[in-house]
């Protein structure tokens, strides 16, 4: 979806109709009502009930009304996508959201993939984790057995996408998921490092110091390698 534009923020049913009519000629109010009533947009309510669209809710619809015209797509598929991007997955030309594949290049650097499309968390379901990594099931269950790749409740973070590609690219070498465990030991040690400063919160001062701890271990790796 495109980046919402923030002078939508705030706009009634009229104002938003007068937008997409731009675009959807055949564009109604009650297809507006309608589609709202199927759970793909939620604007505000005011006090006395009147709607109140954001510059979000306006890129969701432009999002359903683009989807229906140019793929005819049905809304349940829609909906499907829409919950994906919510997630933070990216949509995808004639295919359903997918997430991020790349990988940083820059030695040292902590890979930014906890954040999707639009700064929003990445929520991966096991498929999406696979599929975004690039890794056989059976990868997979190794990784979480050993403690490498760990679910949020019924999704995995952006950080598992690196961590299940890295251990991919380990494998041509014959190193196994169970040889791997000795990184998450270390990690453990510099996480407790780090939280004996800043505590147990996320903050910029502990992006920073993470940042620092990367830089250390990758320079001490490479300083204990034969020249």
């Amino acid at each position: 979806m495109a980046k919402p534009d923030p002078a939508i923020e705030g706009r009634g049913i009229g104002a938003v109709l007068q937008l997409l009519q731009a675009e959807f000629a055949d564009v109604t109010i009650s297809k507006i009502r309608f589609l709202e009533a199927e759970g793909l947009v939620t604007p505000a309510r005011t006090a006395s009930g009147y709607r109140k669209f954001s510059a979000a809710d306006v890129e969701r619809l432009r999002y359903v009304l683009t989807a229906q015209r140019d793929q005819y797509l049905p809304l349940k598929v829609i909906k499907e996508h829409l919950g994906a991007i919510d997630r933070g997955l990216r949509p995808a030309a004639g295919g359903p959201p997918v997430a991020p594949s790349s990988l940083p290049k820059t030695p040292g650097q902590p890979a930014p993939v906890d954040f999707g499309a639009d700064g929003i968390e990445l929520k991966l379901t096991r498929a999406e984790l696979r599929a975004a990594a690039g890794i056989s099931a059976e990868l997979l269950d190794q990784l979480e057995s050993h403690g490498l790749v760990v679910a949020r409740g019924n999704h995995y973070g952006g950080d598992a996408i690196v961590v299940a590609r890295v251990a991919a690219e380990f494998a041509p070498y014959g190193i196994e998921p169970r040889h791997l465990r000795q990184f998450r030991t270390a990690a453990d040690r510099e996480v407790g490092l780090i939280e004996q400063v800043t505590g147990p919160r996320r903050t910029e001062q502990t992006e920073e110091l993470a940042a620092l701890a990367v830089r250390l271990h990758t320079a001490l790796v490479r300083s204990r390698l034969p020249r």
